[in-house]
Formats: C-alpha cells, sequence, structure tokens
C-alpha cells in the first residue's frame, strides 16, 4: 500500500517555482495557422491565379520580339517582390493601415511629382514614367492605392457629419482635386479616371447620400468633356470610337481597336492556341499591355476570356463580402474604394478591347506589363487580406455521436 505525502508549503523566500507548461521555449505557430475566413483564401487566391495567368500571356505577347524573354523576367521580379508583400500586408492590423494613411498619401503624391523633374520621362503622350538607375516605374499606380487609405482614414474620422455636404467636401474634394492634377499635368486622363471612381467608391460605401454626388459628377463630367475637347488626340480617339465605319480611318486611330477586335474575333470559341497569335507579330501595338486581352481572346478563345471574367468576379465576391460583413467603417470605405478600382479597371480595359469604350490607356489589373502596376495591385489586395482576417471565421458544428 503507498502513502502519499503533502508538498509542503512554500514561504515567500523560497525561489519560484518553474512553470510547467511543457516546452516553454518553443515558438507557437498556432496563430500562422489558425483558420482563416472564406474571403481570404477567395481573394488570395484569385489575385495568385491571375499574376500567374498574367505571366504566361505576357511571355506569349510578347515572344515574337527581339528580346522574347525580357518583358516577362521583369514581370516576374515585381511578381516575386509583390507577392511576399502581399501576404505581410496581411498579417497587418487594421489600426496600422489607419496609422499609415496620411503619410502614405503625402509619400505617394511626392513620388508622383517626381515625373516633373530630370528624373521623369514622357511615353505614348503621357508624362507618367520615372527611371531611376535603370528601374522604370509609374508612380500614379501607387497613388491609388494611398488615396484609398487616406479617404477612408478620412471619411471614418468624419462618420457622424457625412450628413453635412461641408464635411464630406472638405477636405476630400480638395485633396481629391489635388492628387487627380498631378495625375492630369502628364496628361494621363486614364489614370485620373481610376482615381476618381476610386473616390466615388469611398464616397458611396461611407453612406454618404446620393443627393451629395450630383455636383461632383456634374463637375467631372464638365472637366473631362473640357479635357477631351483642349486635347487633339483625345478628340481622335473619341471620333473614332463614334464612327461606324471605323475602316475609314484605319491607318490612324482606329488601327489599334480595330486589331485589337479583329484577335479577339479570330480566336473564336478555342483559340488558335497558347503562343500562336498572329497580332503580337507588330500588328497589335501594346499587345503585353493595355492589349493583353485581345491576346488572351486570340490564343485562348472565347473560353480563355470568360476565365479571366470569372476570377475578377470571384475576386470581386470576396471583396465585396469583406465590405459587407464588416462592422468597422474604416474597413468597409477602404475596401470599396480598393473594388471599384480593381474591379472597375479590368472592366474599363475588357470594354476598350471590345470598343464599348474609347482608347483610355487603362492596364488589366494583375495580368498587363507593367511592375509598377502589379505591385501596387498586389499590396492593395494584401490591404483586402488584412481586412478580411478581421472577419469573423465559421466554426465548424461537431460531429454527431
Amino acid at each position: 500500500m503507498t502513502s502519499t505525502v503533502p508538498r509542503p508549503a512554500r514561504s515567500a523566500g523560497d525561489p519560484p517555482e518553474p512553470r510547467r507548461r511543457g516546452l516553454a521555449a518553443r515558438v507557437s505557430l498556432g496563430r500562422i495557422f489558425a483558420p482563416v475566413p472564406s474571403e481570404f483564401l477567395l481573394i488570395a487566391s484569385t489575385a495568385l491565379l491571375l499574376t500567374g495567368f498574367g505571366l504566361v500571356m505576357i511571355l506569349s505577347a510578347t515572344s515574337a520580339s527581339s528580346e522574347p524573354f525580357d518583358a516577362v523576367l521583369k514581370q516576374l521580379v515585381f511578381a516575386v517582390l509583390g507577392i511576399p508583400l502581399m501576404f505581410i500586408a496581411s498579417r497587418l492590423p487594421v489600426a496600422f493601415w489607419k496609422r499609415v494613411a496620411w503619410p502614405a498619401l503625402i509619400v505617394a503624391v511626392v513620388f508622383q511629382l517626381l515625373v516633373f523633374t530630370p528624373l521623369g520621362y514622357e511615353l505614348y503622350g503621357n508624362r507618367n514614367w520615372i527611371e531611376i538607375g535603370g528601374i522604370t516605374a509609374q508612380p500614379s499606380e501607387l497613388l491609388k492605392l494611398a488615396l484609398a487609405l487616406w479617404l477612408g482614414y478620412v471619411l471614418f474620422r468624419k462618420q457622424t457629419l457625412l450628413g453635412l455636404w461641408r464635411h464630406v467636401f472638405i477636405p476630400v474634394v480638395p485633396v481629391v482635386a489635388l492628387v487627380i492634377a498631378t495625375v492630369m499635368a502628364g496628361h494621363d486622363l486614364g489614370t485620373a479616371m481610376v482615381l476618381f471612381l476610386i473616390a466615388l467608391g469611398a464616397l458611396f460605401f461611407s453612406g454618404v447620400k446620393l443627393r451629395i454626388f450630383i455636383i461632383p459628377l456634374v463637375l467631372s463630367a464638365l472637366a473631362v468633356a473640357a479635357l477631351a475637347i483642349a486635347s487633339p488626340d483625345r478628340m481622335r480617339r473619341i471620333t473614332s470610337f463614334l464612327n461606324p465605319n471605323c475602316l475609314e480611318d484605319y491607318e490612324y486611330s482606329c488601327y489599334q481597336p480595330l486589331h485589337g477586335i479583329w484577335g479577339l474575333a479570330s480566336g473564336g470559341i478555342f483559340g488558335l492556341g497558347l503562343g500562336n497569335s498572329k497580332e503580337k507579330y507588330d500588328w497589335l501595338p501594346a499587345a503585353a499591355n493595355d492589349y493583353i486581352f485581345a491576346i488572351v481572346g486570340e490564343e485562348l478563345g472565347l473560353i480563355g476570356c470568360a476565365v479571366v471574367l470569372a476570377l475578377f468576379a470571384l475576386f470581386a465576391v470576396g471583396a465585396f463580402h469583406v465590405i459587407r460583413k464588416t462592422d468597422d467603417p474604416f474597413v468597409r470605405i477602404v475596401a470599396g474604394g480598393i473594388t471599384v478600382w480593381v474591379v472597375g479597371q479590368a472592366l474599363v480595359n475588357v470594354g476598350v478591347v471590345l470598343r464599348v469604350f474609347p482608347v483610355l490607356g487603362v492596364p488589366l489589373p494583375f495580368m498587363s506589363q507593367g511592375g509598377t502596376a502589379l505591385l501596387s495591385v498586389l499590396l492593395a489586395s494584401g490591404v483586402l487580406l488584412s481586412f478580411a482576417r478581421t472577419l469573423p471565421v465559421k466554426e465548424r458544428p461537431a460531429p454527431l455521436r
């Protein structure tokens, strides 16, 4: 028969007893591998698939050039840099994005102003690029994310005052006008329109009354009309778009839109096969940039186009679920601005290729050639993933016994 001896009582002078927690020095990985909402998986998977799809199509679209691997290798560098940054951004708390909103906008505006220094240069009539040490960048792409964060922070702070028009307009309208002016000074109307869409999206998801939208919409329509009339190049694009018989102006304004449509039409349902595009042989300008959707349609047909559109639709579903489920106004406003940016820009790009819109020079997110554009949209996806982590995770029901 065994007997148990009670442990002596501890006195105040005794050394502290070591904690009995197994391996005290182990690194806890529980938070890293904790379950995430379905919205997180949906946004992350579509962003990765679209990025990979874009790399394949850039390689195919530039395979007829003298340096076929140069463009895709540059894009791959930004993808390798942007994808880890997306997942790092997804780990940052919402409080971080609130704190960084003002500094991000200031830095982005200063970065954009570099295009008017000797570092900047003009391309296709737009002075919207800089070159530092042989590396080119488009600062206006980073303005999109910075503006979405800033709008979310300001409208979040004014949440109880948004019923009064003066609190909606100040400081939103002057700051947004200043940001757009820095882009328009370089004659980039397409990017300016995307920035305006971000502002409208943020205002809409902040709960601003719709009647307050009338004045900025009217003023913006007048400004766009004035800018179009003042630029012969923009008027040329608009008149060619409105011309029912575009073949009359084939060698000038209608050359690129017609070859984009012909590329899509020649693909049929199943396409000519990956790498078999004919338009990429110096027929279609910007085949790897603004008109990469035409190459998708030519090589992969209607099925390839449907896959791309379905991926953007799934991205939108995940983002809108974040907007709908969150209780934080800041998260809702920023997520709304980013969603309008990515999905709206994709629709505009596809609409330009289909000749629903005039040529605006807007790239297809994730897929068009352009390292800064890819980096900015991956960072924006990281912000959405960070917001998705704040959503409640559905508990699986316990199995019946």
